[in-house]
């Protein structure tokens, strides 16, 4: 029977959690950030229980918190790239014990039952729960990681690797494994072939370190002269284009085995093509606001294969992860504290990070 009142009115899901938890959410689209005292569920039998330490800020948070897609439901606690430790475990879970240090995604569940997740790919289930702004199977909406601690299914929790930092791994959580599965489903993860990254920024920098880990030869595609010596030099790409450069882009048609479009903003799709090689593979990761004009003849002449990726199953998720920390592939980040977070916001609007704002959950949220 459901918990009820005083006056026997049913508990909504949101009273029925009694544990208190805090942390930042948007309450309108302003988008600002400010403290915020709400509840998590109590640890079920099957429930790992985490102490957010780190939570890295994903473009998407931006789209979520000023509800740019128009599905936000406020008050919203962003956040999806999230890495702690655990403090309870529930009496069936097998894979965690107190002490773990794990992290958090971009879903906390799914169906668990349907085609897509018996094959590993939760991220395609139609059930599949996000990690905030979802509504949960108690019928309660989701909170992510601007928080100071988090309950989750054990089976959507990823561990980390012992020598992988967790301020510096937790943007793996979004950004790496969203450029990690489109390498490993199209064949970009073969070492010798030549991969093409469009963008350098959160997920570019990434889709760099990953390419070169496989074995990768790297060319940055950029509209930015300005990042060719990070791209290089830093970064280890080798080599990089100036997509507005005719003769650059010219030099360099049919040389690419596969590409990984990591830029939101609207951009010319048949010049990018053109650099692959015949049957190459173009992924797109990034989410423009406006439809693509892709004009056929770009994809037939040459049999090239256009494709979109969206973050990755848990199993690919610890999969990279474990790459990750054998490789020494980190996000370069900037770690903040909460009380800087809406100044942060107002950066990512301007791209002014290099690459992904990381908050310092345990040492300042409480100060927020």
């Amino acid at each position: 029977m459901a918990p009820s009142t005083e006056n026997g009115e049913k508990l909504s899901p949101a009273e029925e959690h009694s544990r208190k938890a805090f942390g930042l959410a948007a309450t309108d689209s302003s988008g600002h950030l400010s403290p915020f005292a709400f509840s998590r569920r109590n640890n079920g039998e099957n429930d790992v229980t985490i102490k957010i330490l780190f939570c890295g800020i994903c473009h998407s948070d931006l789209h979520s918190i000023k509800n740019e897609w128009r599905n936000t439901i406020y008050p919203i606690v962003a956040g999806h790239e999230i890495a702690g430790l655990v403090t309870e475990v529930g009496s069936k879970v097998q894979k965690y014990k107190v002490g773990d240090k794990v992290g958090v995604g971009c879903m906390v569940n799914s169906c668990q039952s349907c085609n897509n997740c018996n094959q590993g790919f939760e991220n395609y289930c139609p059930g599949m729960i996000l990690t905030y702004n979802s509504i949960d199977k108690d019928g309660s909406v989701t909170y992510g990681g601007y928080s100071n601690m988090i309950v989750v299914n054990e089976k959507f929790v990823i561990k980390f690797p012992e020598n992988l930092p967790l301020d510096k791994g937790a943007p793996l959580l979004c950004a790496g494994i969203t450029v990690y599965s489109p390498m490993k489903y199209h064949g970009l993860n073969e070492p010798g072939k030549h991969l093409g990254v469009v963008g350098l920024g959160g997920l570019g920098h990434v889709a760099v370190k990953f390419g070169k880990a496989f074995g990768l030869k790297v060319t940055v595609i950029s509209t930015s002269a300005s990042k060719e010596k990070e791209a290089i030099e830093r970064l280890g790409a080798d080599a990089f284009l100036i997509s507005k450069n005719p003769e650059q882009m010219q030099a360099a048609m049919g040389t690419m085995d596969g590409i990984i479009d990591t830029v939101s903003a609207p951009h010319s799709i048949p010049p990018l093509l053109a650099l692959l090689k015949a049957t190459g593979k173009m992924i797109m990761v990034g989410l423009p606001e406006k439809p693509l004009e892709i004009p056929a003849f770009s994809l037939i002449m040459g049999g090239k294969n256009l494709a979109g990726s969206c973050i990755g199953g848990i199993k690919d998720t610890q999969e990279m992860l474990d790459f990750a920390g054998k490789h020494g592939v980190t996000a370069d980040i900037e770690l903040i504290s909460a009380d800087y977070v809406n100044t942060a916001i107002e950066r990512l609007v301007k791209a002014d990070v290099r690459y992904r704002f990381v908050i310092d959950i345990a040492n300042s949220l409480n100060a927020a």
